[in-house]
């Protein structure tokens, strides 16, 4: 389970959040809402250990999450606004092939990343993501440029990824077809 208690952030020297508390167990989803600039990039990265905390707790499983960074990296997989795709690399150099299905991309597999459109990039670090194994995922904008094909396939491996155990915080401006999710409104 991951608990946040009254989590304050800054991001540069302007105070973004403050008293953001939440919880969510196994098979969990919380979808972040809010404005552009509402701070839901910068709570994703406080809670990867990425921006630090001006103030609260954010708990794995009752122990605090943060106190040992690499250990904490080691449960999350994480999805930014960038796709983190190497152009010179094949997408079955980005991922197991077995993970290329999934979001479409089998057909891809040798094409050098440079050469998908910005489409098939994005849906090549959400198989990242889905092949990562982490039980947290961080997602941050995650159908960003997916087609309705695209956003079918990406709710499915959340789906598995949930019935698996798995927990996912994701913010988005696009509804997202699952069911049970909690919003979080910054």
């Amino acid at each position: 389970m991951l608990t946040a208690s009254n989590l304050s952030v800054f991001r540069g020297e302007r105070l973004v959040l403050t008293n953001v508390s939440f919880s969510l167990s196994a098979g969990g989803i919380l979808v972040l809402r809010g404005a552009n600039g509402a701070g839901k990039s910068t709570l994703l990265r406080a809670l990867a250990g990425l921006t630090p905390l001006a103030a609260g707790v954010l708990k794995w499983d009752g122990e605090d999450a943060l106190h040992d960074l690499p250990s904490h990296a080691k449960r999350i997989a994480w999805l930014g606004h960038l796709d983190a795709v190497k152009p010179a690399l094949t997408a079955a150099e980005h991922v197991p092939l077995a993970a290329l299905a999934p979001v479409g991309l089998t057909a891809y597999a040798n094409l050098p990343a440079r050469l998908l459109s910005a489409g098939q990039k994005r849906r090549l670090a959400i198989a990242r993501v889905a092949a990562s194994g982490k039980p947290l995922w961080l997602l941050d904008e995650p159908t960003t440029g997916l087609d309705a094909a695209s956003l079918t396939r990406f709710s499915a491996l959340c789906e598995s990824h949930r019935q698996g155990g798995g927990m996912i915080i994701a913010s988005t401006h696009t509804p997202l077809e699952l069911n049970g999710v909690s919003v979080l409104s910054l």
